[in-house]
C-alpha cells in the first residue's frame, strides 16, 4: 500500500510526525537494491521502522511520561538514521540530492519529536 493516509483512524495517523516518518521510510526503499553496503541500509531501514513504531505507540499512550518516553525513543532512532545517511552519503551510495532530501525529513523528524518530548505544558 503506498497510498497516503487519506482519513485518519489511529491517534498515530493524526499525526505530522507520523506520516512525515512514514514518507521518510518509503524514501529509504531503493536502498535495498544497493550492493556492498548490506550494514548501513540494514541499519538504517530498522532505525526507520523503529521511529515510526515508537510514534504509534507513544499516540496511543494516555499518561503524558508515558508518551513521551516513546517519542524520545523515536527520537533517539531518528538521530541513528542521520548517521547512517551521513555513512552511506560518505560511501558515494547516496547522491547529494539523495541525501539532502532525506536529511531535510530527518530534520522535521526530529524538530517535532523534540517538542512532543518537551515538558508538559
Amino acid at each position: 500500500m503506498n497510498n497516503p493516509i487519506s482519513t485518519p483512524y489511529f491517534q498515530c495517523e493524526r499525526l505530522d510526525v507520523y506520516r512525515i516518518a512514514v514518507k521518510f521510510h518509503r524514501s529509504l526503499v531503493p536502498l535495498r537494491q544497493v550492493r556492498g553496503a548490506a550494514d548501513l541500509r540494514d541499519q538504517i531501514l530498522r532505525a526507520s521502522e523503529s521511529i515510526i513504531l515508537n510514534i504509534a505507540e507513544g499516540s496511543g499512550r494516555f499518561g503524558a511520561d508515558d508518551k513521551r518516553r516513546f517519542y524520545r525513543i523515536a527520537n533517539g532512532s531518528a538521530m541513528e538514521c542521520a548517521g547512517a545517511l551521513e555513512l552511506l552519503h560518505s560511501r558515494n551510495i547516496l547522491s547529494d540530492t539523495g541525501y539532502q532530501i532525506r536529511r531535510d525529513f530527518l530534520i522535521r523528524i526530529v524538530q517535532m519529536l523534540s517538542r512532543l518530548c518537551g515538558p508538559p505544558r
